[in-house]
């Protein structure tokens, strides 16, 4: 498995966030700034928890457990079925 490295993040537009208005308070340590309405997230920050979360599911899927995807976006739909 690939690392996640910040480039591909950015260039895949992972660092806009959801319109000011719409925050949910519990990602504040994770936005790094507001601009036009927007929040951008911290990159570095999702690289880390992305890296970290990979590691958690190796080592379920090396302990034989199942894990279960689920795509609530059209946009991800194909991708977790494909899977």
């Amino acid at each position: 498995m690939s690392r996640t490295n910040f480039e591909t993040l950015l260039e895949a537009g992972c660092h806009f966030g959801h319109l000011k208005r719409k925050w949910n308070p519990a990602m504040a340590p994770y936005i790094f700034m507001e601009r036009n309405g927007i929040h951008i997230i911290d990159l570095h920050k999702t690289v880390a928890k992305v890296d970290e979360a990979a590691e958690a599911l190796k080592q379920i899927a090396k302990s034989g457990r199942r894990i279960l995807f689920v795509a609530t976006k059209k946009q991800a739909k194909q991708v977790v079925a494909d899977k």
